[in-house]
């Protein structure tokens, strides 16, 4: 899409003239003077000496590349963020039928709390490895996890593989994402950076009616397997010119005296020692197995002998919260290089940011865990078909971007947006927990993602840019991983809380609402797909399969719903904070 036209300049003129002369907060970390000192005290024309290798790294790009660099630069990302879109969207609609094969339909809140958890948590060893060995390296190694991830999809023969498969997926292609969202911030003004990101989004417009096409077509000649082959392929070789300009770059520099060389020898043990230390091998233990433990009983309850009562169940939870507790202790007290600057994490400004972030994402995933199977069953939609209704969000979302994008770089400020966003956000999930019953018409399910979709594309700008706002450039990819993990853990309780609706709602549901005669296939009905679809609309099997839906589904839109209600308080935390300060340095967006 082309650049935004000012549709209504003189109101829009009016209004920032209006909130510039507000009376506001600046940021909370760095005051107005510590601002400018801090930044004027280094050379605007060198990398900043007191920021690390890697930080330094891409400065010294963004100062000795040319503009036609900076645009191809970009170009490459739009083109990535293109093909992994095509990809999500094939593995997402796929998913159900792979895991379905392997008898295991109801394992998919299993594997997306696992994967969602490690893609979270593992973003912040990732942020370490952007500032202390750089941002081209770092892309090449979440490049190489992600292709292996595809690689073990395609040759996987159990669910247990495919759970494995499915987690190096999910670190590897969630951390490209995430050096691409960093790299974006490398390259951008503060001012112009919601539109810099916003921008990107807009491949999705695209990919979102090719992807469930695709996914269809996929499966029907290639099967699974193949998909993932050729995705695997694809993937390095579509990484591999977006590498190659950041490494380019970064060797002129070096080559013109611009940043300097580093000489220093390690030995491997010497070198093993430091990177442990640097990131905090510890704290990411206690916290990835904390967060494991006490997120997974949530789905496993009800297979097998498992419930709440279970003392397996309880142990986990007893000691995945006294493992979150000590990662606290650790961080605060004892970890000499700690992920999270403690002094972030007292921000109000950050901790609203955060909160928001996760709040949304439990939300989300607590109506979309089976959002699709729900869609089939229930309306009788093909896969295509429930994949457009599902990529609504996409769509929406980033056309709303673009628009809230242009009105920051314009107002210079964010929050009074989010004010909009969040009222609306809420009216969307309770439209979605009325409609969202059998029979009722597709119109009115589609308009409550609609609204939902709206809210989602702004707060979503406003949040990155309420938690970038008040932090330094070196800083900036700590302060994304941090957000980042706010939303994958929320992403993940979300899919714990849905698992744990579905599990327990759905196989009682489903066993009421059955006819004598069925009640004994009921278990196989609960977990494969394929088999609710093979019963025909109209017979008394379907309409029991579908009126079990119909409970779980109100349950779960009900959960998000109250979530969604924390919007307000969150928002209320963040200060109003000014877009206009000068946040990079050299030839930047």
């Amino acid at each position: 899409m082309g650049v935004l036209e000012p549709f209504t300049t003189a109101n829009l003129a009016s209004t920032s003239n209006t909130m510039a002369g507000t009376s506001s907060e600046h940021t909370p970390l760095l005051s107005d003077e510590e601002n400018r000192h801090v930044f004027d005290k280094h050379d605007q024309y060198e990398p900043n000496q007191d920021a690390q290798e890697g930080v330094q790294t891409v400065e010294a790009i963004t100062l000795v590349w040319s503009k036609s660099s900076l645009r191809l630069t970009y170009a490459f990302i739009l083109l990535i963020f293109a093909v992994n879109s095509i990809q999500n969207q094939v593995t997402q609609n796929l998913m159900a039928y792979v895991v379905s094969d392997f008898s295991a339909h109801s394992l998919i809140p299993v594997v997306g709390i696992v994967s969602g958890i490690m893609s979270g948590v593992l973003k912040l060893p990732i942020a370490k490895l952007l500032d202390l060995w750089g941002r081209a390296e770092g892309f090449a190694f979440m490049t190489l996890i992600g292709t292996t991830g595809l690689l073990l999809m395609a040759v996987c023969r159990n669910v247990e593989t495919y759970a494995v498969a499915q987690v190096f997926h999910a670190v590897g292609f969630g951390g490209m994402g995430y050096v691409l969202q960093v790299v974006i911030a490398d390259i951008s003004s503060l001012a112009n950076r919601a539109l810099a990101v916003s921008l990107a989004s807009t491949p999705y417009l695209i990919t979102t009616f090719a992807g469930p096409r695709i996914a269809q077509v996929a499966y029907n000649n290639l099967g699974f397997r193949g998909t993932f082959t050729l995705f695997a392929v694809l993937t390095p070789l579509l990484a591999a010119p977006f590498y190659s300009m950041l490494l380019l770059n970064q060797i002129k520099a070096k080559r013109i005296g611009v940043l300097a060389k580093d000489h220093t020898k390690q030995n491997w043990r010497e070198s093993f020692l430091h990177y442990a230390k640097e990131f905090d091998a510890y704290g990411v233990f206690f916290l990835l197995t904390g967060l494991v433990l006490f997120l997974l009983p949530f789905s496993i309850t009800g297979y097998g002998s498992n419930s709440w009562t279970s003392p397996s169940i309880i142990s986990m939870i007893g000691f995945g919260l006294a493992l979150l507790v000590f990662f606290g202790v650790w961080e605060r007290f004892y970890a000499s290089q700690p992920f999270i600057p403690y002094r972030l994490l007292l921000d109000r400004t950050v901790i609203g940011g955060c909160l928001l972030c996760a709040s949304r994402f439990i939300a989300y995933y607590c109506y979309d865990g089976y959002y699709t199977s729900y869609l089939q069953v229930v309306n009788g939609l093909s896969i295509s078909e429930a994949g457009y209704i599902n990529n609504i969000f996409s769509v929406v979302g980033t056309l709303i971007a673009l628009v809230v994008g242009y009105f920051i770089r314009l107002t210079g400020r964010f929050k009074w947006i989010a004010w909009i966003a969040v009222p609306l956000e809420l009216l969307g999930g309770i439209t979605m927990a009325y409609f969202r019953q059998p029979y009722q018409p597709i119109v009115y399910v589609v308009m409550a993602q609609v609204f939902i979709a709206t809210a989602g594309g702004a707060i979503v700008m406003c949040e990155q840019m309420a938690v970038m706002a008040v932090v330094e450039h070196k800083q900036v990819a700590a302060i994304l991983a941090l957000l980042s993990l706010f939303a994958s853990v929320g992403g993940a309780l979300g899919s714990a809380v849905s698992g744990a609706i579905w599990t327990n709602t759905l196989p009682g549901a489903l066993l009421e609402r059955l006819p004598d005669y069925a009640k004994g296939n009921a278990t196989a009905i609960y977990e494969d797909l394929a088999l609710q679809l093979s019963y025909p609309r109209g017979s008394e099997v379907r309409d029991a399969i579908i009126g079990a839906y119909g409970v779980a589904q109100m349950r779960m839109c009900i959960a998000a719903t109250f979530v969604l209600m924390w919007g307000f308080v969150w928002v209320g935390l963040w200060r109003d904070v000014r877009v206009d300060q000068k946040q990079n340095r050299g030839t930047v967006l």
